[in-house]
């Protein structure tokens, strides 16, 4: 396995799981255990190219950092509860078979508690990536899934600030310095522009962090993830993120072959796997109950706890890390990664089905819904709106612009995204914070005067779903997507109209409408 030929197995690996369904990472971990099979042990060049995808991966964390929504209690507090009764339940249940099985259960209490820890994590490459395709990244229930991962992975990173076993320097108070520094990164991050200045920059930031914290004696991936952070709120924070997902998932790769390359799959170590496998159930339970109690919807709780139901490949670094300090056996480490395989296996269908499941089993899903929702959840008045514009960012704000210049407070918005919501409230625009491919925001929704809906998303997966959960309101409404022969498929579903995404496509929607003012003589 010397220089780069291990990217030649990770590809096939990878083709193979693609071409079956499943996430990459799942065949670069059959592939580690291949090699493994075939006499090759573990490389520490993998092992050095896995830590720098780490690195990585926890500075792309830090970009997404929302510390507003963070703190909300059905975001922290699910995550904290959840984490804390998986750990103990699985501690437990270890610490049970080591009564019977002494050869690979035979743990110290304190062994156990760190399985039981990598055991609650869940997945937030699967969760992301999934979301992301579902065209439900910023839907309630994936912003929901989004937060609780991130409070998971900054316990993660507790986890491994003290597991490096140092005592911090005395200089590392002068950390405290990079707090007055972030206006000046803000002003760097502007001048490169979004070319290849960009992606230097950002590997700047989180290898040099990550240098800087392990020159004062803490670990290096916690100054990437500090990095991440302090840049999280400027503009190009996002194109910064998408630049270094590539490279976070190239170098990632080198890290799940090596796990793969650690030990010899046995068929205790696959009967355990399994057993894992069919307590996933636990995990999924937990994560519904806990966000009910938190009031949110049925609905969004099931979703969320489906997008969820996996085990992650953060418990595989709290594990590596374990293994490396001699706290674990690397037959454990085997173990998780099986466990790990095969709850991706499951959850892509899981996620898939969420909302089938949820029409199945909605009257015994309620009853654990909250008789008092959050507000977010509460009931939606438009008022006297006649025009609803479902997307407020660039579409759908030149849409409503040009539609409040002719109908003026005729015009309402919608939008799963709080920050545009508050941009928009801010400049005096009628725009509420909702999640339009919920069907419940169809049922809760007052559209009393409303007549016409442009659906400004032009993500054709969200389009598909917004329309079809608005089918039955016998409403005319317009779209916009990526390509022509998506406009198609959207009029077959019923919109009147629908335009590939151009410049001037909130315009155009907004001239539509006036067309339908002329033929209908609404709205007023």
């Amino acid at each position: 396995m010397n220089d780069f030929i291990w990217i030649g197995p990770a590809l096939i690996f990878g083709l193979i799981a693609v071409r079956v369904g499943l996430p990459p990472m799942i065949g670069y971990l059959t592939g580690g255990f291949l090699i493994h099979a075939l006499g090759h042990g573990n490389s520490s060049q993998l092992a050095m190219i896995g830590d720098l995808g780490v690195t990585l991966l926890l500075f792309t964390i830090g970009l997404k950092l929302n510390i507003r929504a963070l703190l909300k209690p059905s975001i922290w507090g699910t995550a904290s509860l959840h984490m804390l009764s998986t750990t103990v339940f699985f501690s437990v249940l270890v610490l049970i078979f080591s009564l019977t099985q002494m050869q690979l259960f035979d743990l110290a209490p304190s062994t156990a508690l760190m399985i039981g820890f990598a055991l609650s994590f869940s997945s937030t490459v699967f969760a992301v990536k999934h979301l992301e395709e579902q065209g439900e990244l910023h839907a309630r229930h994936g912003v929901v899934s989004i937060g609780i991962l991130i409070i998971q992975d900054i316990f993660a990173i507790i986890f491994l600030a003290f597991s490096s076993g140092l005592t911090p320097s005395p200089w590392s108070l002068a950390l405290l310095l990079l707090i007055p520094l972030r206006p000046f990164l803000m002003r760097l991050i502007s001048s490169t522009g979004k070319g290849e200045l960009m992606t230097m920059l950002g590997l700047t930031l989180a290898f040099g962090f990550a240098a800087l914290f392990k020159f004062l004696d803490l670990k290096g991936d916690l100054g990437a993830l500090i990095a991440g952070a302090l840049v999280a709120s400027h503009p190009h924070a996002h194109s910064i993120y998408k630049k270094l997902s590539s490279f976070k998932d190239l170098l990632l790769v080198g890290f799940f072959l090596s796990i793969g390359m650690t030990g010899a799959i046995t068929l205790h170590s696959v009967g355990v796997a399994l057993a894992l496998t069919m307590l996933l159930s636990i995990k999924v339970f937990l994560y519904f109950f806990f966000l009910s109690k938190f009031r949110l919807r049925a609905r969004t709780s099931l979703m969320t706890s489906l997008s969820l139901a996996n085990y992650s490949e953060f418990g595989l670094i709290v594990g590596a890390i374990a293994y490396r300090k001699g706290w674990l056996h690397a037959d454990w480490l085997i173990i998780i990664a099986l466990a790990l395989t095969l709850t991706f296996i499951i959850a892509v269908p899981l996620s898939k089905r969420s909302r089938s499941y949820y029409a199945k089993y909605k009257e015994k899903l309620h009853r654990f819904q909250s008789e008092d929702p959050l507000p977010e959840d509460a009931k939606i008045n438009t008022g006297d709106a006649q025009i609803m514009i479902v997307g407020m960012a660039s579409i759908g704000k030149s849409a409503y612009e040009t539609l409040e210049h002719r109908f003026g407070k005729a015009v309402i918005g919608v939008d799963a995204s709080p920050e545009v919501v508050e941009e928009h409230c801010a400049n005096n625009r009628n725009v509420i914070l909702a999640d339009a491919t919920n069907e419940e925001f169809w049922i809760r929704i007052s559209l009393a005067h409303v007549r016409v809906i442009l659906i400004a998303i032009h993500d054709i997966e969200t389009n598909l779903c917004v329309i079809r959960q608005s089918n039955h309101l016998g409403l005319t409404r317009y779209a916009v997507t990526d390509y022509p022969e998506q406009a198609e498929l959207l009029e077959a579903e019923g919109v009147r109209k629908a335009w590939s995404l151009k410049e001037e496509s909130g315009v155009q929607f907004a001239e539509a409408v006036c067309e339908f003012h002329q033929e209908n003589k609404t709205p007023d």
